[in-house]
């Protein structure tokens, strides 16, 4: 592969990406959730199974203690998500979803679903599963960071 076919198609992930990342947040906002940022997202998939401390969301999100701190402590105030004891740490406090994190967390899901329900009608559903296919192939294991 030529590097100019290398940049169009990095080009072309990131852009995917970023729309991808836009349209799930419009389709929260759209859906009644105000006030949160795509950023508040990706915290959200760290605490949704089970909560995290804020260390824990630090390292999830590629930043600081203090920023995770910050973000833990906007969520929080905006009802998303509570701090709660830490059943094996009793120094920690563990931020778990509230019921209106989680309602937040299935409208994204359902944007998402949107969003790729038109990739299949432009590419069709087979392509659609191929290209889930591959990309789950070469997509690195672990976190789903924002690009900061």
């Amino acid at each position: 592969m030529q590097n100019s076919e290398a940049m169009a198609l990095s080009a072309a992930l990131l852009a995917v990406a970023g729309d991808l990342t836009q349209r799930i947040h419009d389709g929260v906002v759209a859906r009644g959730f105000e006030g949160v940022r795509p950023a508040h997202g990706f915290a959200f998939a760290r605490l949704a199974p089970d909560g995290a401390t804020a260390t824990d969301l630090a390292a999830h999100l590629g930043v600081t203690k203090q920023a995770a701190s910050q973000l833990v402590e906007e969520i929080v105030r905006k009802g998303y998500a509570e701090r709660r004891p830490h059943p094996e740490d009793a120094r920690a406090r563990l931020i778990v979803l509230t019921e209106q994190g989680w309602a937040c967390t299935r409208a994204a899901e359902a944007a998402a679903a949107e969003a790729v329900r038109e990739w299949a009608e432009l590419l069709g559903e087979g392509e659609v599963r191929v290209l889930c296919q591959q990309l789950g192939r070469i997509a690195p294991y672990g976190p789903i960071r924002p690009a900061w």
